[in-house]
């Protein structure tokens, strides 16, 4: 018996800001959302829950091993910026038998069985979102619109009358909109941080929410000294929203304070709504809860991802009470399982005490709140015992490795929430390391759901950060993080050769973290327990013996559930696309790539009746090699005919 359902409404109206495009009336209900055909992916998530899961069964269990590469779309070059727009991790849409999705400079319509472009729109001065787009149905004599965000700009695009609608936001965000009623919902990637809704017929604002509280708002005690003032980059960048239509809350997921990620001497206080969930007022835009996952984060332990909503009978929980639950992963290393209607841990945490910081001026909080269930998702303490040996990889890897921990001075770890420890100028060499590092624990990627077993599924990395916090040199009232290899600080060797700087510390396909394998995870929690039911190595790296690839590999993105018993993903650096049996972890179909896949992958199905996985595969470690034009692409799947 299926212990989990969705209770999210799930396809949205989505709407433009533009006083010139004649919509939906603004009486429709909060409750009425459509739920998607089944052959569609129409939204970045697929529903408004985000759950990812698709209801196809064609490609299952039994038959995913035959599936195969059916066609391919390149994403090409930006002929504006001259680059491969920084690499895409770009999820398509797929609505009424068409194909919808972004390039380097374009936005396209193809036809999902093959490929062939039905439309094509140039976007110039500048790229479309390398994430996603969003799209309307249209109404009465409006035909249906594609937006995409550039920059600050809100994009409209009306294939049948070549007419381009332009807004211009308050802030920079780089994700697809959220799209609901009348009103169009964006995020943030620059300064003023927060939320803003729309009225998609007049263009003016209908509501915002600023991440930072001002007097008299909510929350604005916690930041002392009037930092408030100072510190208007609290940005909303995940790449989505998610939304309970028949609770009328958005479900939103903030940052850590910036602009220092691993100093806060500047803003004491807990700072609200720092790495917050915060549910607002889909019709207003007011507060109605939140939940904070770190207080005064001093380790960029943003929260990249919104929540996914679903039902779940808590087993313990009181015979028959289904609870509407929210699940969050975050960098910190562990998942959040909240009441979406009050925002109540539903297992419970625990105010641990922590490290206290010792950086001058400096006031970290004495504790943090940490999940009773599920346990860590990623690894998130450290001792000497966990570097690499040369019998888990290599004696090359493991000399390195070595050789950086006793340069570093040795590595101080107390546990979860170890801050960065204070170096003086000229003081000899002492590092901490944290983990989860500034990866993360869980990236952007997210969750998805299976709602037949009532796991949530997730890939984690474990790789670590090190370092010490030393006074800026031009103002030492101002502390940053460095480290024997400078600011990024992470604990991993490039197999790679030597830069002409003679940096061997860069990241990308050839990075290999320092602490023993697996370096990155799939895993599956069970809802109504809070328990790990399985846990998988996700990628391997080939350079190694064969007995010794299956490590894990570092890289962002996420799964999707199918029906068919299957979680899809990319998301490793090792250029492979995987399926997995979402009851057990096994790994049953993979399938190398021109480039790794740091996008959310769909699945379809086409007006010929077939289910199709598509995914976008544009992640390299240099993306300014010519030869790597074609490589950037969608790239799609099916089983034979």
């Amino acid at each position: 018996m299926p212990r989990l359902r969705s209770s999210c409404a799930a396809a949205i109206l989505f709407v433009i800001v533009s006083i010139c495009v004649a919509l939906p009336s603004a009486a429709q209900s909060l409750s009425t959302a459509q739920v998607p055909r089944a052959a569609d992916w129409p939204t970045y998530n697929r529903d408004l829950a985000g759950t990812r899961y698709s209801p196809l069964t064609q490609i299952n269990r039994d038959n995913v091993q035959d599936l195969e590469q059916v066609w391919s779309y390149p994403l090409g070059r930006n002929v504006t910026t001259g680059d491969l727009g920084g690499g895409s991790e770009f999820t398509p849409l797929v609505v009424d038998g068409v194909m919808y999705l972004a390039g380097a400079d374009h936005i396209a319509a193809l036809a999902p069985e093959s490929g062939r472009v039905l439309w094509r729109v140039d976007i110039s001065d500048g790229s479309p979102s390398r994430r996603g787009i969003a799209y309307w149905p249209g109404d009465g004599d409006v035909p249906y619109r594609i937006y995409v965000t550039s920059a600050r700009r809100l994009i409209a695009l009306s294939p049948e009358d070549s007419e381009t609608f332009t807004a211009v936001m308050p802030a920079q965000y780089h994700s697809a909109p959220l799209v609901y009623g009348n009103l169009l919902i964006v995020g943030s990637d620059g300064p003023p941080g927060g939320v803003r809704a729309f009225d998609a017929r007049t263009g003016a604002l209908v509501w915002e929410f600023l991440s930072v509280p001002k007097p008299g708002e909510f929350g604005h005690e916690t930041w002392l000294s009037d930092a408030w003032q100072n510190h208007p980059n609290l940005f909303h960048w995940a790449f989505s929203m998610t939304l309970d239509a028949e609770l009328g809350l958005l479900y939103t997921a903030f940052e850590s304070p910036g602009p220092y990620d691993y100093y806060g001497g500047d803003r004491p206080g807990d700072n609200l709504f720092g790495d917050s969930i915060v549910a607002l007022d889909v019709a207003t835009g007011e507060r109605r809860w939140h939940f904070q996952t770190v207080r005064h984060d001093l380790w960029d332990f943003d929260l990249p991802a919104p929540p996914a909503l679903f039902d779940v009978t808590i087993e313990g929980g009181g015979e028959g009470e289904i609870v509407p639950v929210l699940a969050l992963a975050s960098k910190t290393g562990y998942m959040y399982i909240l009441n979406r209607a009050t925002g109540e841990p539903v297992f419970g945490f625990e105010e641990r005490q922590v490290p206290s910081s010792d950086v001058p001026g400096e006031r970290s909080s004495p504790t943090q709140p940490i999940p009773i269930k599920p346990p860590p998702i990623a690894k998130v303490d450290f001792d000497s015992s966990d570097i690499v040996r040369p019998e888990d990889t290599s004696p090359e890897h493991a000399a390195f490795c070595q050789a950086l921990y006793e340069q570093s001075g040795g590595f101080e770890n107390a546990g979860p929430y170890t801050p960065y420890g204070y170096r003086a100028p000229d003081a000899e060499v002492s590092s901490t390391i944290v983990f989860p590092g500034s990866m993360g624990g869980a990236n952007w990627g997210g969750v998805a759901v299976d709602p037949e077993l009532g796991y949530v599924i997730v890939n984690t990395m474990d790789a670590g950060s090190f370092g010490w916090i030393e006074p800026y040199p031009d103002n030492p009232d101002i502390y940053v993080r460095n480290s024997i290899y400078g600011h990024l600080a992470r604990f991993w060797w490039n197999t790679a050769e030597p830069n002409s700087d003679g940096n061997v510390y860069s990241g990308g396909e050839r990075a290999w973290p320092c602490n023993k394998p697996p370096w990155a995870s799939l895993l599956a929690v069970d809802a109504s327990t809070g328990e790990i039911a399985w846990k998988v190595p996700l990628g391997i790296t080939d350079e190694l013996p064969t007995g010794k690839q299956r490590t894990g590999r570092l890289g962002v993105g996420g799964p999707i559930t199918t029906a068919g018993g299957l979680v899809f993903i990319g998301a490793t650096n090792d250029r492979r696309f995987r399926a997995f049996d979402s009851r057990t972890g096994e790994e049953l179909w993979v399938t190398r790539l021109p480039m790794s896949a740091f996008a959310v992958p769909i699945s379809y199905q086409g007006r010929d009746g077939r289910q199709y996985v598509a995914v976008v595969a544009a992640a390299a470690s240099a993306l300014d090699d010519p030869s790597l034009d074609d490589a950037q692409q969608l790239i799609v799947f099916a089983l034979p005919e």
